[in-house]
Formats: C-alpha cells, structure tokens, sequence
C-alpha cells in the first residue's frame, strides 16, 4: 500500500511521493538530462547534436560533426560532471559520442 501524506504536505514532497510510488525517476531522469545537455552545451553544439538518449547510467549523444565528436570526446569527464552538477546527483557516469 501507499503511504498516506498529511493533507498539509507541500506540493514537493507529494509529488515526489509519486514520482517514487509509480517508478517515473528513471523517465523523468532522461528529459532532465536532454535539457541539461542542451543548456551546458549552447548553441554550437546543439546545432550538430542529433539525439541525447539516457540508458541506465550512460548518456549516449549522437552527433553529425566528427570533428566536434573528436573535440568532446577529450572533455568526456568535464560532461559528467557538470551534467551531476546540473541535476544536483550522480545520474551519469559514462557518456558514449556517436
């Protein structure tokens, strides 16, 4: 059974309850990652950036530049750590460029 909020609860914390109740964090984890990425990458990069998907713990970013894939690629734990930061958590810990 679910556990029963007080009717005074802030609005946070019942959604959070249900978030938890109907295991929606992995889903909700992957639109806050895309918009992350979008957010710390800028325009440059969004331009060439194709599809940011979300597996498990992996970001897989696909893009259609392989010179900007090269560039990345050397920055690979800097991504990680400030897409963690943007989302106040570890969610990512590898980050795949296609």
């Amino acid at each position: 059974m679910s556990k029963k909020l007080p009717n005074d609860s802030p609005i946070s914390d019942v959604l959070k309850a249900i978030i938890v109740q109907n295991k929606l964090q992995p889903g909700m984890d992957r639109v806050a990652v895309a918009d992350a990425w979008k957010n710390l990458m800028g325009n440059g990069v969004n331009t060439y950036t194709r599809a940011v998907a979300l597996k498990g713990n992996t970001l897989y970013v696909e893009l259609t530049s392989a010179v900007l894939r090269e560039e990345l690629s050397y920055g690979k734990q800097k991504i990680i750590a400030m897409i963690n930061e943007e989302l106040g958590r570890e969610v990512v810990k590898e980050v795949i460029l296609r």
